[in-house]
């Protein structure tokens, strides 16, 4: 069976899709503690020299990279959030064990595992895939970064096995996800929320406009902000947890009393600065300060999270909060890894004070969309929104009060752009 392959490589899902000659479209599936998904998580684990676990193993990627993590004794490194760092000129390579690698050696383990998923289940799959990318990648101040970022995201899927790459930017494919729901015509704005990218297209999708139209001709216009799902979880660290690790707090030197260097505690709100946050001399320099520390207790449960590589563990404690404010209205936030202890009760509307800023940004954005392509809100017949990010209630009222709530549409909030880039590798065969 000849099929076309779309590949949505995420900040914190991925997604591998192909498409049969009839347009039928087939997600690879992933066992996940005993469970059954469509998404692969964008993460890597390598084991512990001294891990006995590892049976040879140097590394593994995606649901498995969470349980060995979860299983090491001791513990190795774990990283996630690495499409975060493409448009990185500071991020080249990192030592790991002893071994460098590359960023595009990390993401091509990733993309590896999804290509070796699919033709598991499917058979071959070919070397030609048609790729998302965000409308500006997170990270990049201007279009020479952006084409940096899609440069080694290319490089990256190249090495995974891949030969013949071509890109489609994420909301764009959503919209041929949508499209295939539609009886109709309609005027309609995308919305893709990512883990670090928040991209919007505005796009004439139907029937009628399907056979003989170009996707590209139907496209009025596009544009994004980078910023995501991370940076809402990002809140949650600066509010919550930080203080807790001695943010805040102040330490002698040199007869002077100083506070706490401000810039770990900016590395570690980020999930994807947090797996590199754990160097040699970082860990020396707080155990200097640890000793002069006016409240040591919190550096020592800064130092236990980084040198106990609690970073997911810290990440599930977010998600689960983040997620549980979309259907309540208050939740208790709980991470306890001893000696840390930190239990608080946050609000829906406390949340949503925290990324108040980034909703505004949003909003900006979407009003520069439709002005620069001379559409008013009324012309819209349907908001189309997608990623982990469109459940956030503060997300879906903003689109409410700007379009009503009835235009709201929403599916497959984690695969459709997956599905719609394998529907766009189909069109280009």
């Amino acid at each position: 069976m000849s099929v076309a392959v779309g590949l949505d490589f995420g900040t914190t899902n991925s997604a591998i899709a192909v498409a049969t000659p009839d347009a039928t479209i087939h997600l690879a599936a992933f066992q996940d503690a005993g469970r059954v998904t469509t998404t692969c998580r964008s993460m890597l684990y390598f084991f512990h020299p001294h891990d006995e676990e590892a049976e040879g193993r140097q590394v593994v990627a995606g649901p498995e990279a969470i349980q060995s993590y979860l299983r090491a004794e001791p513990r190795g490194r774990f990283m996630q959030s690495m499409k975060s760092f493409l448009a990185s000129r500071l991020f080249e390579q990192t030592q790991v064990y002893q071994r460098t690698y590359r960023l595009e050696d990390l993401i091509a383990l990733i993309v590896r595992e999804l290509k070796v998923a699919a033709e598991a289940q499917f058979g071959a799959i070919g070397t030609t895939v048609t790729v998302g990318r965000p409308v500006h990648f997170a990270g990049a101040r201007d279009a020479e970064e952006d084409r940096l970022a899609q440069t080694r995201l290319q490089q990256a899927i190249h090495q995974a096995g891949f030969s013949h790459i071509c890109f489609e930017f994420e909301p764009v494919a959503a919209a041929a996800h949508y499209e295939t729901l539609l009886d109709h015509d309609e005027l309609v704005l995308i919305a893709d929320f990512g883990g670090g990218t928040s991209d919007f297209s505005l796009l004439r999708l139907g029937p009628s406009l399907r056979q003989g139209v170009q996707t590209q001709q139907r496209i009025l216009g596009t544009d994004g902000v980078a910023l995501g799902g991370n940076d809402f979880d990002s809140r949650f660290i600066r509010y919550l947890v930080a203080p807790e690790l001695g943010l805040g707090t102040t330490y002698r030197s040199f007869g002077k009393v100083l506070p706490m260097p401000s810039e770990i505690y900016a590395e570690l709100e980020r999930w994807d600065k947090l797996s590199f946050l754990k160097t040699r001399q970082t860990l020396n320099r707080l155990h200097e300060i640890r000793a002069q520390a006016l409240e040591p207790a919190k550096l020592d449960s800064l130092l236990h999270v980084m040198e106990q590589e609690l970073g997911y563990t810290l990440y599930q404690a977010v998600e689960r909060t983040k997620f549980a404010l979309s259907a309540h209205e208050a939740n208790a936030f709980v991470f306890t890894e001893p000696p840390v202890d930190i239990v608080a009760d946050v609000t829906r509307e406390v949340f949503e004070t925290w990324i108040d800023a980034y909703l505004q940004e949003m909003s900006t954005c979407i009003d520069r969309l439709l002005e620069r392509c001379h559409v008013v809100p009324g012309d819209i017949d349907s908001i189309f929104m997608t990623g982990g990010s469109s459940f956030v209630p503060a997300v879906r009222r903003l689109f409410a009060q700007k379009f009503t709530a009835q235009r709201l549409r929403s599916g497959g909030e984690l695969t459709s752009v997956a599905r719609g880039l394998a529907l766009c590798a189909r069109s280009q065969q």
